[in-house]
């Protein structure tokens, strides 16, 4: 959906809201103009702002896309597309995306206001990303990990079982990146407790980028362009 010209203009100013809905998930879920872009917000974080999402584009500008390249992405927590948007209209990447989103509502929010500005071949499915990646039979070049109530990872995917499943779903020579929070002293603290426990000890080639309060765990430290391990 295109908004009008004085809408994105107006959005460089302040947020201008389009539209907002409850899920089961989320008692508010929020899309606004920010900066000329769709933004979806809970009443606490942002999930999705286009190329504005920084963790993720600040991450891509240090990784290495094309040795070998990424051609099939898998992104378990869709959002509003913000990989998809930015991969192909920041980075002018050619890929193929599976997104999976257990919210309904966020794929409608999705379907209604972003997907017909790409130009990528998407799949959009609803499920929950613990059960597909147990039944998933394609491989990926790279797995982009989104998975947030809000500001929480639910314990599921912070298991090593998980991170089991999701490595059978990786191609020879793909790589996952895990977002994690990393702001507050408490979020510092899980990430961290995470990284040395859990990512680290099962992927022995990983390391991570600190970017927009955000800590990056990608599983091939080969990868990154500047990296901390």
């Amino acid at each position: 959906m295109k908004e009008s010209l004085l809408k994105r203009l107006i959005s460089y100013a302040w947020p201008v809201e389009i539209e907002v809905i409850t899920s089961k998930f989320s008692p508010i879920l929020e899309v606004s103009l920010k900066n000329g872009r769709y933004r979806l917000c809970t009443d606490r974080v942002i999930y999705s702002w286009a190329d504005k999402y920084d963790n993720f584009r600040k991450c891509f500008e240090r990784i290495d896309l094309d040795t070998p390249p990424v051609s099939h992405v898998l992104v378990l927590g869709f959002g509003l597309g913000s990989i998809s948007y930015m991969l192909e209209k920041t980075f002018k990447k050619s890929i193929k995306y599976t997104g999976i989103e257990i919210d309904e509502a966020v794929i409608y929010l999705t379907s209604k206001y972003v997907l017909d500005e790409l130009h990528s071949d998407i799949e959009l499915i609803c499920a929950d990303a613990s059960v597909f990646v147990q039944q998933n039979q394609v491989k990926y070049d790279m797995i982009c990990i989104d998975l947030f109530i809000d500001d929480v990872i639910p314990e599921v995917f912070l298991t090593t079982d998980f991170l089991d499943d999701v490595q059978a779903c990786l191609s020879e020579k793909g790589f996952l990146i895990f977002n994690h929070l990393y702001y507050y002293e408490k979020d510092k603290l899980k990430a961290e407790t995470y990284y040395e426990t859990v990512f680290r000890p099962f992927f022995e080639d990983a390391g991570y980028l600190d970017v927009h309060m955000n800590r990056m765990m990608i599983s091939d430290k080969k990868r990154i362009y500047s990296l901390k391990t």
